[in-house]
């Protein structure tokens, strides 16, 4: 959204008060302003993060009873009482992330209606908590002594409240935690393979999300000055994922343009339809549900993408630097730390009889290979051989059901065959992937920073927590800046340096491929695994990787290596491991790799890989 029309839109929402406005206008931008908030939580936990749910309204009613007990049974502070709600809230969003966030497919969504509906049914059946006919009397919020006991004086703190949290989901979103929320979407095994923990980030978002709900029914239980379990329902988290979707569920804003589309159009159906179709009913829920479909057809991101193009489209100009590669541009302080490089020749992998079974089928059976210090080794063998297997063994996306993989030098390496991949990650082995697997919609800059998840400059702290509450206060851009500058020095490296704000997905196969070998060089890996990086590339650009690797080798960086190229790899690597049906059958120098009977019987009938 061009800065302009965020200015105008601000304007409109502060003189709507001010002016001779409708008390029924007023209501209606109160109620907009409090659904954006639940919208905005679903577009981080379902269009950022990738986690549906239908449950997000029973987080509203725990923020909005919080209050109203504490306020009605003890005479508690509408503070205390927002206080009491984010802390209720959070614990029961942890316990029931923990346990939800588990799922995946169609059960995550059906997990969520089933909380969803627990919790709503809780509210309708304590005691203490009025049961259906809910709690009234709740006192109005005081803010420096002005209490606010109308909608129109309600109107300013839930407006403030709103631009406040979607200027701090922006600034999350763009954000070293941010990026790796983002990752969430693309798959665990990529999200891990870069030090992402997925299973502890999927429950920080489910948290962040429950607490922007809380937020909204705090504010609607001093609006409305009581409540009762009605609102709190499915119909109502239905509703809420509706407007994240009509509005667009990958864009902050669009959190804001859906509320404000599906309150408005449901006001004006709920008073026309009865007249066109006579009688009374939830009609406007039939209309919802078409328009969804329409929808999902038309304009899967949502309308947001559609209203952001037209103005593109109205108004266009030269297109300006972005902050990512402004920031890229002038890094302070200290810069990433870098790892040591072991001593060329030193023993840095070894593999000890690795055994993969699945079932009744042997994918690696009792592989024996090292890889030294400053070497490059090719992993060759027939489709089916069993190499991509093999990385993903030496990776932590697969364990072992044999055998012992050992990392690092010295008389005490680190068994990495039981540790998962952000372990394996953070010790100094990175990877690509035979299938691409980027981020499509995120930026070259970006896709390649992600590699950078677990880096940090020396003395830095914070944990997770730490990290995203410094991104939503934009308090973290000195350690952004450094993050950013190390991902472009990659991509200037790979020949990417001027594709910096080009998204990813519109980059061609081998462009992208590259790309992934930049993000790889971002973990600043001692031990570098490339599964099929020469695939889809052109012969130049071939040349130009193949001169890549052979600097990192004189670096002191070691590459193990798969590849269907075979004169790529001939040409490239000191040492092949050749495998057949999961087993190693020949080691040694390409030139005798090629003359050997074993590797020329394994390819007979030109079937090579």
């Amino acid at each position: 959204m061009r800065k302009p029309l965020i200015g105008l839109f601000l304007l409109f929402l502060v003189l709507l008060p001010l002016l001779p406005t409708p008390e029924f206008w007023i209501t209606l931008a109160n109620y907009i302003g409090l659904y954006t908030l639940v919208a905005l939580g679903l577009v981080l936990l379902t269009g950022i993060g990738g986690m549906t749910s239908f449950g997000q309204a029973a987080f509203v009613g725990i923020g909005a009873y919080a209050t109203a007990f504490l306020g009605t049974r003890y005479g508690l502070s509408p503070w205390i009482g927002l206080l009491a709600g984010w802390l209720l809230t959070a614990f029961a969003a942890y316990g029931i992330g923990k346990i939800t966030m588990r799922l995946s497919g169609h059960f995550l969504p059906l997990g969520t209606i089933a909380w969803g509906l627990s919790l709503f049914y809780l509210f309708g059946n304590v005691d203490f908590l009025g049961k259906y006919d809910g709690i009234g009397g709740i006192a109005p919020i005081a803010v420096f002594g002005m209490v606010l006991d109308s909608g129109r004086r309600m109107y300013g703190l839930i407006w403030l409240i709103v631009i406040a949290c979607i200027l701090g989901a922006s600034n999350l979103l763009d954000s070293r935690p941010g990026r790796a929320m983002r990752a969430l979407k693309g798959g665990a095994t990529m999200a891990e393979a870069m030090g992402v923990d997925t299973a502890a980030l999927r429950v920080t978002v489910f948290v962040l999300a429950a607490l922007l709900a809380s937020t909204s029914g705090w504010l609607y239980a001093h609006l409305q000055r009581a409540v009762n379990p009605t609102p709190f329902g499915l119909n109502a988290g239905i509703e809420y994922l509706f407007m994240a979707v009509v509005g667009g569920v990958g864009s902050v804003w669009g959190a804001l343009l859906g509320a404000g589309l599906l309150t408005l159009a449901k006001d004006s159906l709920q008073s026309l339809l009865p007249k066109l179709l006579g009688g009374s009913g939830n009609y406007e829920v039939i209309v919802f549900g078409i328009l969804i479909v329409v929808l999902l057809q038309r304009a899967r991101d949502g309308l947001w993408p559609l209203l952001a193009n037209a103005v593109e489209r109205l108004s266009p100009r030269p297109r300006k630097t972005t902050l990512a590669t402004t920031l890229t541009t002038a890094p302070a302080g200290a810069p990433l730390a870098q790892r040591d490089k072991p001593r060329l020749g030193e023993r840095l992998l070894k593999v000890e009889r690795a055994r993969m079974q699945f079932g009744g089928l042997v994918a690696v059976d009792d592989m024996v290979f090292t890889v030294q210090a400053g070497e490059i080794v090719g992993l060759i063998g027939p489709n089916g051989a069993g190499k991509s297997t093999m990385f993903n063994l030496m990776t932590g996306v697969l364990r072992a059901t044999g055998g012992r993989i050992l990392f690092g030098g010295g008389d005490n390496p680190t068994r990495i065959d039981r540790l998962p991949a952000r372990a394996i990650v953070a010790g100094g082995i990175a990877r690509s992937f035979q299938h691409v697997r980027l981020l499509p919609q995120m930026s070259v800059l970006e896709n390649a920073a992600l590699g950078a998840h677990l880096r940090r400059a020396p003395g830095e702290g914070r944990g997770q927590l730490g990290r995203i509450a410094a991104a939503i206060l934009r308090l973290d851009r000195t350690e952004e800046a450094r993050l950013l500058h190390a991902a472009r020095i990659q991509l200037e490296r790979v020949g990417l340096g001027d594709m910096l704000d080009v998204p990813a997905g519109a980059l061609a196969l081998g462009q992208q491929r590259i790309l992934e070998v930049a993000r790889a060089l971002c973990c600043d890996p001692v031990l570098l695994l490339l599964d099929e990086p020469a695939a889809g590339l052109r012969l130049r650009e071939k040349q130009a990787l193949s001169s890549l690797l052979v600097k990192l080798r004189g670096e002191g960086m070691s590459i193990l290596i798969v590849e269907h190229d075979m004169d790529f790899v001939m040409g490239l690597t000191d040492r092949l491991v050749v495998m057949e049906f999961g087993r190693k059958i020949a080691e040694g120098a390409p030139a005798a790799i090629q003359s050997d009977p074993a590797v020329l019987a394994a390819y007979l009938g030109g079937i090579d890989d």
